[in-house]
């Protein structure tokens, strides 16, 4: 069973939310209303995460819209699993997550996301994180040496 976390939830109605403004401050789209209407259960009943496979059918499709906008992977191309590495140092996953990958189901992937970030240890959460995001790395503006005058 793949675990939806209430954040990925939260971030799902933010999402719709902003894609779809209420018209008069009061109304939600149909996809808020069905991401809302789990989110409302799950913190009746106290529970942090939901069954991927459990969801009803309109907030499931909602859900999945959202998941299709975020990255799916979180590789920035520094592998170091392939170097013998248990643990990427680059993305922070596993051999094994990065071996099977292709074959996780969203919601597997997004806990794999939601454990690589709580951790912030990964190379694409430091020093590498202008790769991670898709830009240039700024260049690093390194104070000049004094000139030495040779005697």
């Amino acid at each position: 069973m793949a675990a939806l976390h209430i954040t990925d939830i939260e971030s799902a109605i933010n999402w719709w939310r902003d894609r779809s403004p209420s018209p008069d401050g009061i109304s939600a789209c149909p996809e808020v209303r069905a991401l809302a209407e789990v989110y409302a259960l799950m913190v009746y009943d106290h529970r942090a995460e939901c069954d991927e496979h459990g969801l009803p059918p309109r907030a499931r499709e909602a859900w999945l819209a959202w998941y299709a906008s975020t990255p799916d992977s979180p590789c920035i191309a520094i592998c170091s699993t392939s170097q013998g590495d248990a643990c990427c140092k680059g993305c922070g996953r596993s051999f094994d997550e990065v071996r099977r990958w292709t074959a996780l189901s969203p919601g597997e992937k997004r806990a794999v996301w939601r454990r690589i970030v709580q951790d912030g240890g990964a190379w694409r959460f430091n020093r590498y994180a202008e790769r991670a995001q898709g830009e240039a790395p700024a260049a690093a503006a390194a104070p000049a040496e004094p000139a030495r005058s040779r005697r």
